[in-house]
């Protein structure tokens, strides 16, 4: 039987990006309205919500404030935020949102993609002039 005290946003549970995830998806954002709502780029914020970096204390003050959630709470998942995970219940209009996330992604990746075939063409010409001299 599964434990119903379940912290799913403690310590043990979730980390901060997570916590900055969750509470952004709550408060109805997409990751890029939130970063210009910060005033980052949505790589950045991208960067917070999969841990590879966490935000100055100046923006995670703005973070916490636009999410409705306290900075402890983001950090450390007590406090005042949120209390557990809230139910994908879509409507007709989230479909939309959803598409255009995914319509989002696809574009992401596939500049990410030819920009890796332009390193490997610049690492190949590099590999084959030096082995040349």
């Amino acid at each position: 039987m599964a434990d119903e005290t379940t912290d799913w946003f403690g310590p043990e549970a979730a980390t901060f990006g997570d916590r900055v995830a969750a509470a952004r998806e709550a408060a109805d954002m997409t990751q890029a309205q939130l970063a210009r709502r910060l005033g980052v780029k949505k790589t950045t914020l991208m960067g917070w919500e999969q841990d590879l970096s966490e935000p100055r204390a100046n923006k995670l003050s703005m973070v916490s404030g636009l999410l409705n959630v306290s900075m402890s709470w983001l950090l450390t998942g007590e406090g005042e935020g949120m209390t557990e995970p809230s139910e994908m219940d879509l409507e007709v209009g989230d479909f939309a949102g959803v598409l255009q996330e995914l319509r989002e992604l696809r574009n992401e990746m596939r500049s990410n993609s030819e920009r890796a075939a332009r390193l490997e063409k610049k690492l190949r010409t590099l590999v084959h002039s030096s082995a040349t001299t």
